[in-house]
């Protein structure tokens, strides 16, 4: 592992734990929920709480270990290499449970933090609507309030755990609050009156997870409810931006599990499979692919490190936005490439469900799109950029004067 020198020892038995737990999943439940025999796994979230595997990050007063990012990097990508549905779920409650950790008041932790790290409860999030896609601030989901309740009307769509979850983190905008950023608000919404699965979707891959539509009708949730309480009216768009670090993080951590999985499944095939009376590795059509493979795995899982770091060390927000996109970006490109190399290697028998690749390659295409598209990554990282680069004073060398050129300025035309 292109980090181990950098993981400390409680990292590395990390890692054990994760991957003893890794191991206690029932391959049957693997094929199950690809069949869509089974659309809501939650014993394999009651497994790892019961192992304490989940939240790790948070509090310990609330059920957490107290980890560094860098430390759950680790753990998801060891259940990264299960695949995207449950890497999904397990990372649902790092990414729900950040907005009760962070914006949440000791009586939403009390309530629902604690049970959600024990097993006893499940979530999903509620944040891409029909008409929204990447554009957040697009959504109709409203909250009109009376008194001390509000009640909600819109509907979200591919919403994973929407099968199953208990309580679901959702966004919506306040009646009477004309600004959409100030209107939006998170609310943690219990199922029940009002709340309805309206659609369970087929999908290509990431199959299990119970993905579907909501639709709320007027679903009452008391102010209580509202994440922060009172105060949390109007706080969506903060919750928004800090959520964007769990969602785009696991998918970053996970990518590197999922990619590392089909890798060494296709380097085992090639070191057995003969052709023209050699190994197949031996071609360097093959082993190069291996190499490739490899390199890009050991710089996503060092980038991801060292974007663990800065979050860990809370610099500039902007600074950790462009830094986060990247990894995410990087981390699931690299996943998608992989897995390809990996298919190719294969040949034939890839393309078949005698080998799980097949099954990666179509979980692996959808962590491209997901927690914002990775041509969005592309919008955020270069704007971050900008804002950063055009603010900050010259450091350094100035490299553009080092040529001929220097001495023509009138050459430099740019129609400002």
């Amino acid at each position: 592992m292109s980090i181990e020198a950098m993981l400390s020892a409680n990292e590395k038995a990390l890692r054990d734990e994760m991957q003893a737990f890794v191991k206690s999943i029932p391959r049957q439940l693997l094929l199950d929920m690809d069949d869509d025999k089974v659309r809501y796994p939650r014993e394999f979230l009651q497994e790892a709480a019961r192992r304490h595997l989940l939240g790790l990050r948070f509090d310990p007063r609330w059920g957490g270990r107290g980890v560094p990012w860098t430390s759950e990097l680790v753990a998801l990508e060891e259940v990264g290499v299960l695949g995207t549905s449950l890497a999904c779920l397990y990372s649902l409650v790092s990414i729900v449970g950040e907005a009760i950790h962070v914006f949440g008041s000791d009586e939403q932790k009390e309530k629902y933090l604690k049970p959600v790290l024990r097993g006893e409860m499940t979530v999903a999030e509620a944040l891409t609507e029909p008409r929204g896609g990447s554009d957040f601030f697009a959504a109709t989901t409203r909250a009109r309030r009376k008194g001390d309740v509000f009640y909600l009307s819109g509907q979200k769509r591919f919403v994973v755990g929407s099968e199953g979850a208990d309580l679901i983190l959702v966004y919506g905008k306040v009646e009477g609050i004309e600004d959409p950023k100030k209107a939006m608000t998170a609310f943690l919404v219990e199922r029940g009156e009002g709340v309805k699965v309206e659609h369970v979707y087929g999908l290509m891959g990431t199959r299990g997870g119970g993905t579907g539509r909501l639709v709320f009708h007027g679903a009452p949730v008391p102010i209580t409810n509202v994440l922060g309480g009172e105060a949390g009216i109007g706080n969506g768009t903060e919750v928004f931006h800090q959520m964007m670090i769990p969602e785009r993080m696991t998918s970053a951590g996970g990518a590197v599990g999922m990619g590392r999985a089909a890798i060494e499944i296709a380097a085992r095939y090639a070191d057995r499979r003969r052709a023209f009376g050699q190994k197949i590795r031996q071609f360097e059509g093959v082993s190069f692919k291996v190499a490739e493979s490899l390199t890009l795995l050991d710089a996503a899982r060092a980038f991801n490190h060292a974007v663990g770091h800065s979050i860990e060390a809370k610099e500039a927000p902007g600074k950790v936005r462009r830094l986060v996109s990247e990894a995410k970006k990087f981390s699931t490109e690299t996943a998608w490439t992989v897995v390809n190399h990996a298919m190719q290697i294969l040949g034939g028998i890839g393309y078949t469900n005698i080998f799980p690749v097949e099954r990666l390659l179509r979980d692996v295409r959808l962590i491209t799109i997901w927690t914002g598209t990775n041509e969005i990554m592309d919008l955020v990282i270069q704007h971050e950029f900008y804002r950063e680069f055009l603010a900050a004073k010259a450091q350094g060398r100035d490299v553009e004067s080092d040529s001929h050129g220097v001495e023509f300025p009138e050459e430099k035309e740019y129609n400002e």
